[in-house]
């Protein structure tokens, strides 16, 4: 490379002996790129980006890099879209704000490529209004945490069979947050309720207060009152996981080097377990959204950005993830790798990402966080009952759709 560069600069030194000052420099064709993202990608970005100039020599380009949170992303490039970076990751749930501002392009360029990359519900979620806003670079959904001295894999795909099973005196059998709605919706999301229609586009389709909606509440009416069961309140069930005090908790990917590390070979991870009703099992299944790489639309160089952003979310970039910060990849040709299968809490992940329901990301969704909260908060100290149950949910679906 650097053989390269000094010869184009020896080509542009003569071109402007000759040719007066008709001739540009190396200088004036360079193309600079700033990109924003979180800490942890900091070290493998650099490398990354080198990697893309080496692969690509007929551009001449300069990397600027900045620590930018994932969510801090959104309202920094709301502030000023032209100082804002080039290239930045975000929450797939923000595309819908993202486009109303006009701030992010869509990706048709590499739109095809992505589809065929990357899993469908990827694509979904960075996908808004049939066109694509973003890489995929890894999912953000919870799975289910287990101690394998206290349960067999088995035991832990049922939670009926969990929450029958002695464990003995003074150990809880699971823990989930009931009064977090990121949680509590994968109870109604197994159910079949949905949230603002099938494709999580229509505001006005809410249909948590339906018959299966009541079954879903009704559900966890009655786990709450389970002597088994406790709520994980103010980080209650890590700690009792970490002493071996109870047998399963939902929790994400951030939580597990913590469990591997107190539970060590009884650490155990695989998606959430199923739940009975009238001796029907269904599968739990939470919500899921994704980090991606978006193009900010005041780029000077769209084409260019836009060929960067794939690829720091193509297969190779995805696999230094995974080998650096252990992150779940979403490039189809990497779900079945046998490292990354034999990771047990990534293995956890991929299968729950799967069977997830992709966030909305209309504005509205903004709306169904805290309704769901009080009613969660609500059921935890038992003003929730069977008899005022429909009246609760219809209060919460129609606060969301106010």
């Amino acid at each position: 490379m650097k053989k390269l560069f000094s010869l184009t600069a020896l080509l542009a030194l003569l071109l402007v002996g000759c040719g007066g000052n008709g001739g540009s420099s190396e200088e004036d064709d360079k193309i600079r790129l700033k990109i924003w993202a979180p800490a942890e990608e900091q070290e493998i970005l650099v490398d990354m980006t080198n990697a893309f100039k080496e692969e690509h020599p007929e551009y001449n380009i300069h990397f600027d890099y900045a620590i930018m949170g994932v969510e801090a992303s959104i309202s920094s490039i709301k502030k000023d879209r032209d100082v804002a970076a080039d290239i930045f990751m975000y929450p797939s749930g923000g595309i819908s704000e993202l486009t109303a501002a006009g701030l992010i392009l869509p990706l048709n360029y590499v739109e095809n490529q992505v589809k065929e990359e990357h899993s469908e519900n990827a694509v979904k979620s960075a996908s808004f209004n049939n066109a694509l806003y973003g890489i995929p670079v890894t999912p953000n959904t919870f799975f289910m945490f287990y101690n394998k001295s206290l349960y067999t894999e088995d035991e832990a795909k049922s939670l009926e069979t969990m929450l029958a099973k002695d464990l003995g005196e003074g150990i809880y059998n699971f823990s989930t947050d009931i009064d977090d709605s990121w949680y509590s919706s994968a109870f109604f999301f197994a159910l079949g309720c949905r949230l603002f229609g099938e494709n999580g586009n229509d505001p006005e389709h809410v249909d948590f207060n339906s018959e299966m909606g009541l079954k879903a509440g009704q559900y966890l009416i009655d786990l709450n009152a389970h002597p088994k069961y406790v709520e994980n309140e103010s980080g209650l069930a890590g700690n009792l996981m970490n002493e071996g005090k109870l047998g399963a908790f939902t929790s994400g990917i951030w939580s597990a080097g913590g469990f591997k590390s107190a539970l060590g070979d009884n650490y155990g991870a695989v998606m959430l377990p199923k739940i009975k009703i009238d001796n029907v099992d269904y599968q739990l299944r939470p919500f899921v959204d994704y980090k991606v790489y978006g193009v900010n639309s005041a780029t000077k160089h769209p084409q260019v950005a836009i060929e960067v952003a794939h690829y720091l979310g193509n297969e190779t970039s995805q696999m230094i993830r995974f080998e650096v910060n252990n992150e779940a990849p979403t490039v189809i040709s990497l779900l079945n790798h046998p490292r990354v299968q034999e990771n047990i809490e990534i293995r956890a992940l991929l299968n729950m990402a799967e069977e997830a329901v992709p966030q909305p990301s209309i504005p509205k969704l903004a709306d169904f966080w805290d309704p769901m909260i009080a009613f969660g908060s609500e059921i935890v100290n038992k003003t929730v009952t069977s008899s005022n149950l429909k009246t609760k949910l219809d209060e919460v679906v129609a606060a969301i759709k106010r």
